[in-house]
């Protein structure tokens, strides 16, 4: 399905190294800010405590977090889960906490401020705990890597593998500068988040590729930066689509979905919007400087012994 066809071909690949020069540029201040700020880590991997309360009607969260904030609690979490009834209340750790003494006195913050809360539970999470979440984290995301690169070398080619890979970290890295830069809290969800874009943003670069190996395989004329851009100006119509679509979807989480989504969807938002840059921009020219050619799709003929130039058996 398209919305549109452009019948001129684009000429992406002629304003290839500014948007290269371009992608460098923030990748190495989102570095930069990665090296200095650091991420603001959520509770699941520092450590802290989690309390878990109910209200009978909707509950007020503007109310729960001036109700913490003038008990002189700090850098908390406040947010809903599963009903508008139940909050999580997520505090750092900091120094020795006796839980059960922690949750009284939040108790008796939000009866203060916010009554009607009942707790439900006051769970610990260990320093201990958060370290094994962030390596399984690194993990997940180094084994997501390590298969886009082996799905794209057995698919295309190992130049088509390299550029996707190069661009889709480009994306991760993108995200987490964002994150260090304003200092917005990074979670569990934001972790699944970054890693769905990375699943997200290799399909729009399989897209782009298995057009290129497409024109290449039909059009003997053209070299190999009009096989790219006549590539990416075949499937904008397609791109703008998907892209539209999930960003309606993502959007929507982003302005109703509280504050449970707000990170998870900003996270996402980046992702897209950065993700159908490099997928176009990036990993195309660096599949152009690589040394992509017709000739690495193209099979040899077999030679028949004994047959003549005709093909004819002598």
């Amino acid at each position: 399905m398209e919305f549109f066809r452009i019948k001129k071909d684009i000429p992406f690949m002629r304003h290839a190294l500014k948007f290269n020069i371009i992608s460098l540029v923030t990748f190495l201040l989102a570095v930069a800010f990665l090296l200095t700020k650091g991420l603001h880590l959520s509770v699941e991997f520092t450590g802290g405590t989690l309390i878990e309360v109910n209200y009978q009607q909707a509950a007020d969260l503007e109310k729960i977090r001036g109700a913490l904030g003038k008990s002189g609690f700090s850098d908390f979490s406040v947010q809903n889960f599963g009903s508008s009834q139940d909050v999580m209340i997520r505090l750092p750790l900091k120094g020795d906490q006796n839980t059960s003494q922690l949750g009284e006195a939040v108790m008796n913050s939000l009866n203060a401020e916010a009554p009607g809360a009942q707790l439900r539970r006051v769970e610990f999470v260990g320093p201990q705990v958060g370290k094994e979440l962030a390596e399984n984290g690194a993990m997940a995301l180094l084994l997501v890597v390590i298969g886009i690169v082996i799905y794209l070398a057995f698919r295309f080619e190992w130049r088509f593998s390299v550029s996707a890979i190069i661009a889709n970290l480009h994306d991760v890295i993108i995200i987490l500068g964002f994150f260090a830069f304003f200092q917005w809290e990074f979670s569990l969800s934001v972790l699944a988040a970054v890693l769905a874009v990375l699943g997200y943003s290799v399909n729009e670069s399989v897209v782009v590729f298995d057009r290129v190996r497409e024109t290449f395989k039909k059009s003997r004329g053209l070299t190999t930066p009009q096989v790219l851009d006549h590539a990416i100006t075949s499937t904008i119509s397609r791109t703008i689509i998907t892209h539209g679509s999930t960003q309606l979807m993502v959007l929507s989480m982003l302005i109703f979905g509280g504050e449970t989504l707000h990170y998870f969807a900003m996270a996402l938002t980046i992702g897209i919007c950065f993700g159908i840059y490099s997928s176009v921009l990036v990993a195309s020219p660096l599949v152009m400087w690589l040394g992509v050619s017709r000739e690495q799709f193209i099979k040899p003929k077999k030679v028949i012994e004994g047959a003549n130039e005709d093909g004819a058996v002598v």
